[in-house]
C-alpha cells in the first residue's frame, strides 16, 4: 500500500499537531516547561518563607533563634500569623539586657566570695594618684528595713 496524503490535507503541518509516528513536540515542551516552573516557583517560596530568619541573622540580632523557631512554625502549621510575628521580631531591635546582667552577677559572685575579715583586692591605679593609697573596706552593713 502506497501511503498518499489525501488531496484535501494541507502540505505543511503546523509544529503543535503530533506527528503520524506519536511524537507531541508541544507537550514535551510544556512538560519540561510546567517541571523548571515548579521548581523556580518553591525556590522562590523557600526564599521568601526564610527571609525573617535570614534578616535576624545578617544583623545579629538577639532573637535569631526565636525567628527561626517561629519561622518552623508556620512551615509545618501553615499558620501564617507565626511568620509575620517571625518578620516582626526580626525587624526590632530589642535591647541587650544580658551583658548588664551578667556583669552585675559576676560582681556580686565576686563580693559574696570576699572574706569579711580579708584583705580588699589590689584596687586599679588611678591616674595622678599612688598605686598604695587603698580604700578602706566597709566594716558594718547596715539594714535598711
Amino acid at each position: 500500500m502506497s501511503e498518499q496524503m489525501h488531496p484535501a490535507a494541507p502540505h505543511h503541518l503546523p509544529f503543535f499537531i503530533p506527528g503520524a509516528d506519536g511524537s507531541d513536540t508541544l507537550m514535551v515542551v510544556m512538560g519540561i516547561f510546567l517541571v523548571a516552573t515548579v521548581f523556580w516557583v518553591g525556590t522562590l517560596y523557600w526564599k521568601l518563607h526564610s527571609l525573617p530568619e535570614r534578616m535576624a541573622h545578617k544583623s545579629q540580632k538577639l532573637q535569631f533563634e526565636i525567628v527561626a523557631v517561629l519561622g518552623l512554625i508556620s512551615l509545618f502549621t501553615h499558620m501564617h500569623i507565626f511568620w509575620v510575628a517571625g518578620l516582626l521580631l526580626a525587624l526590632i531591635d530589642l535591647p541587650d539586657f544580658g551583658t548588664p546582667m551578667r556583669s552585675i552577677a559576676d560582681s556580686v559572685e565576686r563580693i559574696a566570695d570576699a572574706k569579711p575579715g580579708a584583705p580588699a583586692a589590689e584596687p586599679e591605679a588611678v591616674s595622678g594618684g599612688s598605686p598604695d593609697v587603698r580604700t578602706p573596706a566597709k566594716q558594718e552593713v547596715h539594714n535598711h528595713a
